[in-house]
């Protein structure tokens, strides 16, 4: 298995598993509410593959590079692979009765557009199942993000496309080991970032801060693991919550029906 940037995610690396298994949550969230055809729009390293596929007429899966997602589902049928920049989104008009994508959104140039593509591309009465990080509770600026939002940005922005009535915000929060792992992230991330006095991770274009934030974000996974090994390992998906309060969730959750 090849070494993730921290952007991406490990499943293999121990320091990872927090995030891994918090990633993880809304592809087993939509198991039992998938079927038909299913297009997951920016697909990574396939995570979900393995769960969702075999439960669609016909599974399409796209991003910028598929590679690692192919050999995963090599042997599968019915899967098919784009690899594309997006947006556009390289699709048929009213073809997927389920669209997935899954921490995309953040990374967009022209969220609009963006949702617009994912609007056209689902059959009438399809639904999209889309998370992003929560603005509110992010513990550092993330230069891999072109932006981030709150729950009410992220609300208002989908009703403008699928209309108030189509959408439903939720968000994916955690038990209290979930919640006593976010506070042990924050403090170490206040104590890395306490040398920043100019508040550069602010100030500086984020082409500058990629590969110092890999470095800093790589050393306090592996601090918060070696402080409590325990926590990390034993942190599941079935730790991770769906949650009716996006505000106050680790990640927002977006269901948009058209």
């Amino acid at each position: 298995m090849a070494l993730f940037k921290t952007e991406v995610t490990s499943e293999t690396l121990a320091s990872d598993n927090p995030i891994h298994q918090r990633l993880l949550k809304p592809y087993l969230y939509v198991e039992d509410k998938i079927g038909g055809f299913v297009a997951e729009i920016g697909c990574g390293d396939g995570r979900g593959l393995e769960l969702l596929a075999p439960r669609s007429e016909g599974y399409t899966a796209l991003d910028k590079s598929t590679a690692i997602a192919q050999g995963r589902a090599r042997g599968m049928k019915g899967v098919e692979f784009i690899e594309t920049m997006m947006p556009p989104i390289p699709l048929p008009d009213n073809t997927y009765d389920v669209v997935l994508c899954f921490q995309v959104i953040e990374h967009i140039l022209n969220d609009t557009t963006f949702l617009e593509e994912l609007h056209r591309i689902l059959k009438p009465g399809g639904t999209l199942y889309l998370t992003t990080p929560n603005r509110t509770l992010s513990l550092s600026r993330n230069p891999w993000h072109i932006r981030e939002y709150a729950a009410d940005e992220l609300t208002l922005l989908a009703a403008a496309i699928f209309g108030p009535k189509g959408v439903q915000m939720l968000g994916i929060t955690g038990n209290e080991k979930v919640m006593r792992y976010y506070e042990e992230n924050k403090q170490s991330v206040k104590r890395l970032t306490r040398w920043d006095i100019l508040d550069l991770q602010h100030r500086l274009p984020a082409s500058l801060l990629k590969v110092p934030y890999e470095i800093m974000n790589r050393l306090n996974r592996s601090l918060l693991r070696t402080r409590n090994q325990g926590l990390v390992q034993e942190l599941s998906h079935e730790d991770y919550l769906i949650s009716q309060q996006p505000a106050q969730s680790l990640d927002l959750f977006l269901v948009a029906r058209k």
